[in-house]
């Protein structure tokens, strides 16, 4: 069994062709970039040259290919991926037979395109990734030992990257998840303030947090190089989450048959990366 994996080199993707692998699967990677992903992929990975956002350069990558797990944005920052629609009709016309889409911050055209498909679908819709904590404040931690951060006490129930790629893999690899709806968080919601304790407890160090205003806010995420559409939703969603940002749900523990990993078990695995 041949599966596509986009975003290979992603929080996620990176994950999702480790635990393929490991199952045994034949994986193939989609890039932009066939030397820089040789170098982060493990041995062997297949390298298919091909851009989501033209969908003509995706018929090799194609060829032979069961499964997707198919991305349609990137959290990088100043990233460019808008994954065409169009897509899923080459998927189907070349004989994939189920796909599997983390889903953004909302559907869109390639959700809406795989529910009329005819081919298996599930959607894994994660909240917030732990691991945007080392985006966020891994540099401030290593360099001064501090965060400093925009509204402390908004609440988020923060998911571990490896939960969601796990429930992504069941699904790629066992039946009974066509036509399902996966939203995933972690096992509570913690403030800002709670999350950057519960590091300073991973690494044994105290972390003072130091809140923003929102205009120094705005000029961090603009130094870390966000563009001003970014900028600006990242302050709304800060001033108003959304309920489903915080409410945290059960379905890791349904899906999987175990608890959903802590914002502490995230912690611990990746304290080096705060030293």
């Amino acid at each position: 069994m041949t599966i596509l994996v986009t975003g290979a080199t992603g929080t996620v993707g990176q994950h999702v062709t480790e635990l393929l692998l490991k199952q045994g699967a034949s994986v193939r990677a989609l890039t932009r970039n066939a030397e820089r992903a040789r170098k982060k992929l493990p041995d062997g990975v297949q390298i298919a040259e091909g851009d989501l956002m033209k969908p003509g350069t995706l018929k090799d990558a194609l060829q032979g290919v069961e499964a997707i797990f198919l991305i349609t944005s990137s959290d990088e920052p100043n990233a460019d991926l808008n994954t065409d629609p169009e897509m899923v009709a080459l998927a189907k016309e070349a004989g994939v037979k189920r796909v599997i889409v983390l889903v953004g911050y909302e559907e869109g055209p390639v959700e809406a395109a795989l529910r009329t498909s005819g081919m298996q679908w599930t959607l894994v819709k994660p909240a917030e990734f732990m691991a945007n904590a080392l985006v966020d404040w891994r540099d401030t931690i290593r360099s001064e030992g501090v965060v400093r951060e925009f509204y402390g006490d908004a609440l988020s129930a923060r998911v571990h990257e490896e939960d969601i790629a796990e429930v992504a893999v069941l699904a790629l690899l066992e039946d009974g998840h066509h036509g399902r709806s996966y939203p995933l968080t972690g096992p509570e919601a913690l403030t800002r303030k709670e999350a950057v304790r519960t590091i300073a407890a991973a690494i044994g160090k105290e972390i003072p947090f130091v809140e923003l205003t929102e205009e120094e806010a705005r000029q961090q995420w603009r130094q870390q190089g966000y563009d001003e559409e970014s900028v600006e939703f990242f302050v709304q969603i800060a001033k108003n989450p959304p309920e489903a940002g915080y409410t945290v749900l059960s379905t890791v523990q349904q899906v999987l048959g175990r608890p959903a990993r802590t914002f502490a078990d995230w912690a611990a695995e990746h304290k080096r990366e705060f030293l």
